[in-house]
């Protein structure tokens, strides 16, 4: 790191968004105890509390923490703001202050390898006594070197006990990186261990801490991914030490499949593809009896559904896989689909649009066929020549999902059959006004209407309106398409949205009622009736004159 700043005050704003600088300005003088070391920044802000920063300069960009609340939700707050802009005032400065900072560092390590022997265990007996983090990551080391696997075993296992940094039970954002930090040692204590000849001892231990932390993970703030570090760190260090100590292929399946099956494994994320080379044939042999008769006393069950998918589609087994997923079909053809693009990336193109066909006839009546597994249906008629299917297809998903999105779908195939005009969009709104009669729309309104506005036809799009098929914003949306041809129509349609905004009060009511009179003002220029207009708003102004904020609004848009 380079001993001038590596950001500017714009890079502040970025990071904290323009309310939170903005706001950080005015905790400049709060600022206290300023360090700036060769990449890290750290400071003291006051202001609910004593709050500690930390800005680290890397090469890529600037991070900053706080121990704020707002900024253990992983923001860049305005505490974080105030220590950026207080460094950048003294920016002259800071290449003396790293500069100072690095000789302080040297003069540490030469003080320190100063030291006798002596001098140097008792610095260390007198931190051990004061810090009892340090202590046991020591007692770790120790019992590493010496060999004792009851005693690594109890000091890893204490590495990952997570009661020292819970709150009722769970560890916050807050307390999550220290935790992070000592649960690592235990990742690096095992590797130590490893390295000096102890792999099988360590493959053992491994799966204990895997499993310790797997049931405590759902129990910890990981927002910044520390903790799911070490889980991949564990996991790693498991295999690297079955890779070196060669354990029992059967034991070593069992323990695999039996963690791949439990709900153990969301931390690790470890893959039965990864130790296929431990395992062995003997091995994997092995793991697919449990996986298979897994899967046979639950095929519903989603880790046993896909494990046996992850076994047979590293196998290159397709009809094994279509099996597994045959055993457990969605009722919206979802799955019917997953099978189809396997058997499509074998190849198998015709037993593909079979089962992609058989979703859509069995997909349930009230929800519909998946829309994915619609569309992969139309794209292979389509390719095929065979535009009246991807029209009947269409046609038959709109009656069951009658939805301005279908309509649409429906309208571009028959579009691209040349039948839409002649039959299919008389047949399609039909079935979108049945639809209408039978809801009740106060609140969702009608895909009819928005059919209708989609298509452009305005006059039939007002009728079904005026009919009480359409919501407020329908209305609304409609007023301002026929604003210019018919204003009066439009002018009416305003008035009303206005009339209960005038009692409500707010920023968003405010912005509204401004947004509809502006249009209410355009209707009355086309209509040449402004006179009337002045008249309203006077009676308007007078009526509300005690809300400031919309005053201002209505002065700022000439209102």
């Amino acid at each position: 790191m380079g001993t001038t700043l590596g950001f500017a005050e714009d890079e502040l704003r970025r990071l904290a968004g323009s309310k939170s600088f903005e706001r950080g300005l005015g905790y400049l003088s709060s600022v206290s105890t300023l360090e700036i070391g060769e990449s890290e920044i750290t400071a003291t802000v006051d202001g609910t509390d004593a709050y500690e920063v930390e800005l680290t300069e890397h090469e890529d960009g600037l991070t900053g923490w706080c121990s704020c609340p707002y900024g253990q939700e992983g923001n860049f707050c305005k505490h974080c703001v105030a220590v950026g802009l207080t460094v950048l005032r003294q920016a002259e400065s800071v290449p003396r202050q790293r500069a100072a900072a690095a000789s302080r560092g040297r003069q540490l390590d030469a003080w320190l390898e100063s030291l006798t022997r002596d001098e140097l265990l008792s610095l260390v007996r007198e931190h051990l006594a004061g810090d009892r983090c340090v202590r046991r990551r020591l007692e770790l080391r120790a019992a590493t070197a010496g060999g004792d696997p009851g005693a690594v075993r109890e000091r890893v296992l204490g590495l990952l006990d997570t009661r020292p940094f819970a709150r009722y039970g769970y560890v916050e954002y807050a307390d999550a990186r220290a935790y992070g930090l000592q649960a690592a040692e235990a990742v690096a204590a095992l590797r130590t261990w490893m390295g000096t000849g102890r792999a099988a001892e360590a493959v053992e231990v491994a799966r204990e801490a895997i499993a310790a932390l797997g049931r405590t993970y759902g129990e910890i703030d990981d927002s910044d991914g520390v903790i799911g570090d070490v889980a991949t760190g564990l996991a790693e260090v498991h295999l690297d030490a079955c890779r070196a100590a060669r354990p029992d292929v059967a034991r070593t399946a069992e323990w695999l499949v039996d963690h791949l099956l439990g709900d153990l494994n969301d931390a690790t994320d470890i893959a039965l593809s990864d130790y296929e080379e431990v395992l062995g044939e003997a091995g994997m042999t092995r793991a697919h009896e449990l996986v298979v008769a897994a899967w046979r006393a639950n095929p519903k069950g989603w880790a046993e559904k896909y494990l046996m998918e992850q076994l047979m589609t590293a196998e290159g087994s397709v009809d094994a896989l279509i099996a597994v997923h045959a055993a457990d079909l969605s009722p919206t053809g979802a799955t019917h689909l997953l099978i189809a693009q396997e058997l499509e990336r074998a190849d198998r193109r015709a037993d593909a649009l079979e089962w992609a066909e058989r979703g859509l006839r069995e997909a349930d009546l009230d929800q519909g066929p998946d829309s994915r597994l619609v569309d992969f249906v139309c794209e292979r008629y389509t390719r095929a020549g065979r535009p009246a299917e991807v029209v009947a297809v269409r046609r038959d998903v709109l009656l069951r999902r009658r939805s301005l999105a279908a309509y649409q779908d429906l309208r571009t195939a028959a579009r691209a059959a040349n039948c839409w005009d002649e039959t299919e969009r008389v047949r399609a709104l039909d079935t979108l006004r049945a639809d209408a009669r039978r809801k009740s729309l106060v609140h969702s309104g009608s895909a009819l209407v928005d059919a209708l506005l989609d298509d452009d036809d305005h006059d039939a799009a007002w009728e079904a309106a005026a009919e009480g098929y359409a919501d407020g914003h329908q209305w609304l949306t409609l007023a301002d398409r026929v604003r210019d041809g018919r204003p009066a129509d439009a002018l009416a349609v305003y008035l009303r949205r206005i009339g209960p905004l005038l009692t409500q009060t707010g920023d968003a009511a405010y912005e509204h009622l401004t947004e509809l009179l502006l249009s209410a003002r355009a209707c009355h220029r086309t209509l040449g009736t402004q006179d009337a207009f002045a008249a309203y708003m006077a009676a308007l102004r007078t009526d509300q004159k005690r809300k400031r904020k919309l005053m201002a609004l209505l002065d700022r848009h000439g209102l």
